[in-house]
């Protein structure tokens, strides 16, 4: 039975795959390109799914270099404007204290300092950044604008300052603007050597936002008033860059030869070294003889006293014209060493001009001598004080104060200078006191 069931089943298959391939063949032309669509829907179902997974993988690996982009694009900068920055006052710390030691450095004419910080000084620069030294007290103020620059860790400062100079009383304002940027330590410097025209690009189209213009405006109409007020201003500025010049190009000029004669620097070296053990030999003279001359030197220009012999050496002080100072040594070097607040000192030696050349009396002489010098006293010029004003140990209004001068006190006159400050001897030193106040 189940047999039979089982065959008439198998039959029944059989005749309906018959009666299939019949009819197929009998329609043959309607059923084949409809096969062949299905067959070619598949094939595109299959392309459209391996497509869409390709493209999956693609954007996955486009996200991970997404930044990687976006920074690049940020530096070809030609696809999108700059953006317009916030102009930020005193807001990064770090900055701040780079541009606190960068103009404390220009103000002592610490060179090693400033090339720490901006090692893109050239000589000629140096040069420029010593001299004006001599002429800046300080820059009592300061105040960092920020924009943040074209790179991670960079800054686009605008520095607002205020200097105190030496011969003048009053701040004058100025500004300037540094590109800095942070090294793979961490430490922020400036950066002047920057080529890359994309970045320089940016700075520039920074600088000239609005907010950045404004404030440029605003000091240079400060700086202005200031200069149309005070024509004493005026007149000392220009006769500042004219000396800077002058000082800039001797400076210059004997470098130049300093290196001519550097190439015969061997046998000039024997010779000094020779010269050096006969100066040696003649210093074994009896040390009576030798402390028995006294030279004195005048300063004939502001300039720095160092604790040795080079220019890069700590600032002890700044010597202002017409200063005097005991001469202990003239070195073959340049430089001269004073006698400077009790202590040894050195000045370079252009800068200085003998006054005299005293040789102490022997013993028994000692009391004509005093007695001439009491007769000379006859002869001391003196100024009369004609309101109570401070008597200062330098010319200059933040200068060390030594005591009080009272209406109708007499002091000795040294010399009246053009700063405005007069020279006078008090109890034994050299001292300053504002020439309005004696006459």
């Amino acid at each position: 039975m189940s047999r039979h069931r089982k065959s008439s089943m198998n039959n029944s298959i059989k005749d309906r795959l018959d009666d299939i391939k019949e009819w197929v063949s009998d329609h043959a032309k309607v059923v084949m390109p409809v096969i062949l669509l299905v067959c070619v829907i598949f094939t595109v179902l299959i392309a459209i799914n391996a497509n869409k997974k390709a493209a999956a993988e693609e954007e996955a690996q486009m996200a991970e270099s997404t930044e990687v982009e976006n920074t690049v694009s940020a530096l070809e900068g030609n696809e999108k404007e700059v953006p317009e920055l916030v102009l930020e006052e005193n807001a990064y710390p770090a900055v701040n204290a780079l541009m606190s030691s960068y103009y404390q450095a220009l103000a002592e004419g610490d060179i090693d300092t400033v090339i720490s910080i901006n090692a893109f000084v050239d000589d000629t620069e140096k040069i420029r950044i010593q001299e004006m030294s001599k002429y800046i007290e300080s820059y009592p103020q300061l105040d960092v604008y920020t924009k943040t620059g074209p790179v991670e860790g960079s800054y686009l400062a605008y520095v607002y300052s205020k200097v105190k100079f030496t011969e003048y009383d009053e701040l004058v304002p100025g500004m300037q603007a540094f590109y800095i940027c942070t090294d793979e330590n961490g430490n922020c410097y400036i950066n002047e050597g920057e080529d890359n025209s994309v970045v320089t690009n940016y700075i520039r189209d920074v600088s000239l936002q609005d907010d950045v213009v404004d404030l440029n405006n605003k000091v240079a109409v400060e700086y202005n008033e200031l200069l149309e007020s005070d024509e004493e201003l005026n007149a000392f500025l220009v006769d500042l860059a004219q000396r800077i010049d002058v000082s800039v190009g001797e400076a210059l000029a004997k470098a130049e030869a300093a290196g001519t004669e550097a190439e015969t620097s061997a046998d000039a070296q024997e010779s000094t070294e020779a010269a050096e053990a006969e100066t040696s030999e003649t210093a074994q003279a009896p040390e009576e003889t030798q402390a028995n001359v006294t030279k004195t030197v005048r300063v004939t220009d502001v300039v720095n006293i160092r604790s040795s012999d080079s220019e890069t050496a700590d600032k002890l002080g700044k010597a202002q014209i017409g200063d005097e100072f005991t001469l202990l040594e003239e070195k073959g070097n340049g430089w001269s060493k004073i006698s400077y607040d009790g202590k040894d000192a050195f000045i370079k030696s252009e800068y200085l001009e003998k006054v005299s050349e005293e040789t102490a009396a022997a013993p028994e002489e000692t009391n004509e001598d005093t007695t001439a010098q009491t007769t000379s006293d006859d002869d001391v010029t003196t100024v009369t004080v004609v309101e109570n004003v401070n008597i200062r140990k330098t010319a200059s209004e933040t200068g060390e104060k030594l005591g009080l001068a009272y209406t109708g006190e007499k002091l000795e006159l040294v010399m009246k200078q053009a700063d405005g400050w007069t020279k006078v001897k008090y109890k034994g030193q050299t001292a300053y006191v504002k020439s309005d106040y004696v006459e």
